[in-house]
């Protein structure tokens, strides 16, 4: 029975050792084989040319970014010609570009990051909870920190007329994700956890709505994308930008309908390749080490959006607004935001404040190409698995550690044959000598 119980404490240490060194191998990319093993531009430029053109996709475009300058672009479009002007629907990359407008509405005074939501909202509150609502702040909105539980996931309208106003979406979405509730409330500690809430932008969509004494759409236009000119860039389309948006496919090839939003600030944000290159500008570092703002956004309210403010076992993953990808030097990350709603719809900007680098990807008709190219990008600018990478490669991490597992359980038990014998040799052995 003791020589059971090593074997099986020997499995079992073996087991645990596998698993850390399969899981810090997966965390440094160990396991993962990018698409291209240079992240020069031209070079990238090709592979993911050739990447596209053996999957579906049905409206692409990317900017290759090396040291604040575009480098190299490239479209695709399985049928409407698309180039840097065309439009596209972004979806939660909206909040990257929705957290700018409400960093610009704080430096206006309008607004503090650390007071209670409650105190400037008339229109709509936040039901009683079994928690403070008082501690529900605009920092903790931004950061998905402020305990909020909806997990939206919005699925959109496709009519116009079906949209929700923000006080009844608040209350009740009618277009949420499947199997999620749609009610924004306070369901666990603010402040306790991260925890991804597309409600708390609808909430500071209402925020900035109550006090700027504008729509959101109009205060981001007038507020950040007119002074940045980004002249493409809106949440409510209008004719003049109509004609230039993208068509809407889905992942069988087909084509799919356009959504429409209450939760503008959270996932509809409409722009285009040249304007998020514009937006990119934004967060470039000037001569002082401080991100320049194009003279429109204050270096501190650009580095407060970057700042860790969420985490999720033990890793820094968002800041206000921005994800955060993976650490570099200088205590600093590369950020931005991914988007991904369904008919498939995937964005992705990835920025690295010390070089000045970047990736930017639009597209329809795959659910995850964008942020399957980012990532690949973070891992050949770093050499680590950021963020959005790690999950994707759960899978093979689950394969390697099984496989593993099945060698330590087949060279124990062989040990254990082996040593079966000997004894049983060692004692015929013994036997024979003693006749």
């Amino acid at each position: 029975m003791k020589r059971i119980f090593k074997y099986l404490f020997a499995f079992v240490l073996l087991s645990v050792f596998w698993c850390v060194i399969v899981f810090f191998g997966t965390l440094n990319g160990w396991w993962h084989k990018p698409f291209i093993k240079s992240n020069d531009p031209e070079l990238f430029k090709v592979a993911v040319n050739r990447k596209i053109e053996n999957e579906f996709v049905g409206n692409f475009a990317m900017s290759i970014i090396k040291g604040g300058v575009v480098q190299k672009k490239l479209f695709y479009s399985k049928n409407k010609k698309v180039d840097q002007n065309t439009i596209f629907q972004v979806s939660s990359l909206s909040k990257f570009v929705s957290a700018v407008g409400v960093m610009k509405l704080v430096e206006m005074g309008k607004i503090n990051l650390d007071t209670p939501v409650s105190h400037y909202l008339k229109r709509w509150k936040l039901p009683p909870s079994a928690f403070d609502n008082e501690l529900v702040t605009v920092r903790r909105l931004l950061s998905h920190t402020a305990g909020l539980t909806d997990g939206l996931g919005y699925s959109g309208f496709e009519n116009r007329d079906s949209i929700q106003t923000i006080e009844s979406s608040l209350n009740k979405a009618k277009d949420a994700d499947t199997g999620i509730s749609g009610e924004v409330k306070v369901g666990i500690e603010p402040n306790s956890e991260w925890k991804y809430s597309g409600g708390g932008f609808t909430l500071l969509q209402l925020l900035v709505e109550e006090t700027s004494g504008q729509s959101f759409n109009d205060f981001m236009v007038t507020n950040v994308f007119k002074p940045l000119k980004m002249n493409s860039s809106t949440y409510i389309l209008n004719d003049s930008l109509n004609n230039r948006l993208c068509e809407f496919y889905d992942s069988d090839n087909t084509s799919a309908p356009h959504l429409y939003y209450t939760s503008l600030a959270a996932t509809s944000l409409y722009t285009s390749l040249s304007d998020l290159e514009l937006f990119f500008q934004l967060f470039l570092k000037g001569k002082n080490g401080e991100p320049i703002g194009r003279g429109q956004i204050s270096p501190e309210s650009l580095r407060l959006m970057r700042n860790p403010h969420g985490e999720v076992m033990g890793e820094n993953i968002y800041g206000l607004g921005a994800m955060l990808y993976i650490d570099v030097e200088n205590n600093e990350h590369i950020f931005g935001h991914d988007g991904k709603s369904n008919p498939p719809i995937n964005t992705a900007i990835r920025i690295n404040p010390n070089t000045g680098d970047g990736i930017i990807i639009l597209e329809t008709g795959s659910p995850n190409l964008a942020t399957r190219l980012a990532s690949d990008w973070v891992f050949l600018e770093t050499g680590k698995t950021d963020t959005l990478l790690f999950p994707m490669l759960l899978g093979k991490m689950t394969k390697i550690i099984l496989i593993g597992l099945l060698v330590i359980s087949i060279l124990i038990i062989g040990i254990g044959i082996c040593r079966k014998k000997r004894k049983t040799a060692a004692n015929s052995g013994s036997m024979k000598l003693g006749l």
